[in-house]
């Protein structure tokens, strides 16, 4: 059973997949060629599901950074006989420097452990378990490392360590004994088996692109990182995270790079994000405004725009696609995995993938108004596409629908789906001439007009004194911290008020985060406190002026990042602990929002006084 915290896990990414590396020097996760593919390492679900450590002994204290301005891990091993450094990274490809970040990256997994001082012994395993650990490859040795074959994929680890090959041929490990000044260095590479094998690489050429990964990443951060307010390092981390999670061939941005994760320990809230969400988008494109640069802005919507092209000749949008744009996201399980302790099933695809979810059009379109001064308005088929979204919206408002929360029990009205129904038909309007739907303007008018008062009648709760989860329900849903960060009510406005004081009252749990709701949703067990909603409530304070307060919800929120800076989707309350699916984009893109909302609300007063 898997069972290392799921805080003590780092990330590594070369913009077309991922791995996780715990602290212990094991790398527990790793999909490749892209984020959504099989696991060829799945310690992190099941022990049986194949790893990559590299184990120092005699290990008293342990420290882990990101090399300055990139992904490249760093993690000091100390102990009674000296410190050895260990640093891990997914390769990018040679000289690839800037807005290129991700182009043609070679699939190739980079480890050198250095002893600093004093002397170290390693225990070194190479047990790759492909297609989930489903398969065990065969291994044989080359020159220079070990090849092993296993269904569809071939990988080759490079070395200059001697690995011995177990009897059974399905794993390699090694007795490296370094002292002061010595290194090791390992490369696993990627490849296909119904192609030529890739070829080993030597000790200095494994260093020397670490070091260029390092410079890569580095050039990128010298290109994009310009935002300078409050909180900058934290938004800095959050905007390298994004571009991790970022698919560079096509510019989607995967909700987490794993699955499986539980919502719940043990129970069967556990899903697959390794997708691409419509939901995210106005709230992501905000964020790579702040944290990164027009580019990452243009490649996430182009995606979007590209995947959702054919809504004009379906009656609802899809919610979510693959990496490449896939639509059938069918979910199934994977029996042979016990998952991370012990919470089964581990799912891959995503069953929500043909929900109806009503809110997607008002994030496609905020998109869209967002991105207005970059699109190609001469683009008659994109223009066409965007009118076909705001019709869509006016249609669906007044159908119910599973939500933003992807709830799996009976469709209700949801107040969140009606807001971003406004939402569209609001953005619509104030594109139409670059739509050119002059013609639609006086119905998306009277629709909008419609949404905002069923909103304000049904959706206020005048005995509980908020807005509520759906029409007539007394629950609250932190979704409606929304409503005035998508300008539908001003921040001032009493009722706004009234619905953060009654969250803060009812919603907040005992480590001061914010949970999504207390409401059944079709599933057994309960959640934890949902980060992005607790930067939701800091960035619904900065709106109002409440800076001190926004401030305090903040700060409290990013001490629950571990010591990189990454954040889950949530955290078990009564624990503190992460838990879902790491590192969750949608809890980065939260905290940027938020930290860009807290440092014009201090703009505002320094103006004021």
């Amino acid at each position: 059973m898997s069972d290392t915290p799921i805080e003590d896990h780092a990330l590594l990414s070369d913009c077309h997949s991922a791995a996780l590396v715990d602290k212990g020097g094991s790398i527990v996760w790793w999909c490749a060629p892209r984020f959504d593919s099989p696991s060829i390492l799945g310690r992190l679900l099941d022990d049986k599901a194949g790893h990559f450590s590299i184990r120092p002994l005699g290990v008293r204290e342990t420290g882990r950074r990101y090399l300055d301005g990139t992904l490249n891990l760093e993690t000091t091993f100390r102990g009674d006989q000296g410190e050895l450094v260990l640093v891990d990274a997914l390769a990018m490809a040679e000289g690839v420097r800037g807005h290129d970040l991700g182009q043609a990256s070679p699939h190739r997994l980079l480890r050198n452990a250095l002893c600093v001082s004093g002397r170290f012994e390693l225990d070194v395993e190479f047990v790759p378990r492909t297609e989930y650990g489903l398969t065990t490859p065969t291994m044989s040795r080359i020159d220079g490392g070990v090849i092993a074959v296993g269904g569809p994929v071939t990988l080759v680890l490079s070395t200059d360590a001697h690995l011995d090959i177990a009897d059974g041929r399905d794993k390699a490990s090694a007795r490296v004994s370094l002292a002061e000044g010595d290194q090791v260095a390992f490369a696993m590479e990627y490849g296909s088996s119904w192609q030529p094998p890739p070829q080993a690489s030597n000790a200095d050429d494994i260093r020397a692109m670490l070091d260029d990964t390092s410079q890569a990443w580095r050039s990128w951060e010298a290109e994009h990182q310009r935002y300078k307010g409050p909180f900058a390092e934290e938004v800095a981390v959050s905007g390298r995270v994004l571009q991790g999670l970022t698919f560079v061939p096509t510019g989607a941005i995967v909700a987490a790079p794993t699955t499986s994760l539980p919502e719940t320990i043990g129970g069967g809230r556990n899903w697959d994000y390794r997708y691409s969400w419509v939901r995210d988008a106005s709230f992501t494109l905000n964020a790579l405004w702040v944290a990164a640069c027009p580019d990452e802005q243009q490649q996430f919507f182009r995606f979007l725009t590209t995947a959702a092209s054919s809504v004009h000749h379906r009656d609802q949008l899809q919610i979510m696609f693959g990496v490449g744009g896939e639509r059938d996201l069918t979910e199934r399980e994977l029996p042979w995995l016990d998952g991370w302790r012990n919470s089964r099933p581990v799912r891959v695809g995503n069953g929500a993938w043909d929900q109806r979810q009503n809110d997607v059009y008002g994030e496609l379109l905020a998109a869209a108004y967002r991105m207005q001064e970059l699109i190609d308005w001469e683009d008659e088929g994109q223009r066409r596409m965007l009118m076909a979204v705001a019709d869509l919206a006016a249609r669906a408002w007044t159908e119910p629908d599973h939500g933003i929360w992807e709830m799996r029990d009976e469709p209700r009205h949801h107040l969140y789906s009606k807001l971003m129904c406004w939402v569209a038909l609001d953005r619509a309007i104030d594109m139409v001439d670059k739509l050119g739907a002059e013609a639609r303007i006086s119905d998306w008018r009277s629709t909008r007009d419609e949404i905002t008062e069923a909103i304000l009648e049904s959706g206020w709760n005048q005995d509980i004194g908020a807005f509520t989860q759906s029409f007539g329900s007394t629950a609250l849903d932190a979704s409606a911290l929304v409503l005035p960060i998508v300008g539908f009510l001003p921040p001032e406005d009493p009722r706004v008020s009234s619905t953060i004081e009654k969250i803060e009252s009812q919603l907040i749990d005992s480590s001061g985060l914010v949970m999504r709701y207390r409401t059944a949703d079709g599933l057994d067990g309960e959640e934890g406190a949902f980060l992005l909603c607790t930067f939701w409530l800091a960035q619904a304070h900065a709106l109002a002026g409440n800076v001190q307060r926004a401030r305090e919800v903040f700060t409290n929120a990013t001490g629950f990042a571990n010591e990189l800076g990454l954040f889950a989707e949530e955290v078990e309350s009564g624990t503190g602990n992460a838990i879902g699916n790491f590192p969750q984009a949608f809890s980065h893109i939260g905290l940027i929002n938020a930290a860009w909302a807290i440092g014009e609300a201090e703009r505002a007063i320094r103006v004021d006084h």
